[in-house]
């Protein structure tokens, strides 16, 4: 028998809750429910759902500190659904780790479409490891081995090469690396990027001078150029 995905719905407005659980579990989902981002982080730790929606503008705790939160542990997809549509929010949401954002009002049909989507996503994404050409990641243990020897990485470091490695062949922003692993620290700058990056590539890269796995994008930021294997 297959298990129905549990999504985790969070808003203030109870109408909305009750109307999301409605439409979710007619769609074949299961369900719980939070009023707020304190009661969506109780609810999280103990139901451990497969999805997570959010509204942002809520009491007590925000959409946004309920994203840090449980990106402080888990990769579990959150989408964002808010009335609030403006760039500045938008952003803000997806670089604390959200997955995905839709305005309101949106229709049903295009909600349910980005649910299958990120569960597609994370079915797919289910391995614990990345693996590359001579280099291993371990996400769960935060191991990592590169050509046969374990690399000790200051969590910093390992922020920085878990986030380039699960974008494999993508270019990474320096603003992007500064809001996801360094959470918009006052005071870092891409010259703290650069430093780093610099002591990461020391450390995994048999010759950091002819990079296998890193390399500089000028005026953009950097690339993880190695093919998952």
């Amino acid at each position: 028998m297959t298990i129905a995905p549990l999504i985790l719905v969070v808003d203030d407005d109870p109408a909305i809750r009750d109307s999301m659980a409605r439409e979710l579990q007619a769609g074949g989902y299961t369900t719980a429910v939070a009023s707020d981002g304190l009661d969506g982080v109780r609810a999280f730790e103990s139901h451990a759902p497969d999805l997570v929606l959010t509204d942002l503008s809520m009491p007590r705790s925000d959409g946004f500190e309920l994203i840090t939160a449980i990106r402080a542990g888990a990769r579990t997809p959150i989408i964002v659904l808010s009335v609030r549509g403006n760039d500045a929010d938008k952003i803000r949401a997806l670089d604390l780790g959200a997955d995905d954002f839709v305005t309101k009002p949106f229709s049903v049909g295009e909600l349910m479409a980005r649910i299958r989507a990120q569960l597609r996503r994370l079915g797919g994404a289910a391995a614990t490891t990345l693996q590359f050409d001579d280099l291993t990641i371990d996400l769960e243990r935060r191991r990592v081995v590169q050509g046969g020897r374990d690399i000790r990485l200051t969590p910093t470091e390992y922020a920085l090469l878990e986030l380039l490695a699960s974008n494999a062949g993508k270019p990474v922003f320096t603003d992007h690396i500064i809001a996801r692993v360094w959470r918009d620290a006052p005071g870092t700058t891409a010259d703290t990027v650069r430093v780093h990056m610099s002591a990461l590539r020391k450390k995994v890269e048999p010759d950091p001078s002819s990079p296998r796995y890193i390399v500089t994008e000028p005026w953009v930021g950097y690339r993880f150029i190695a093919e998952p294997v």
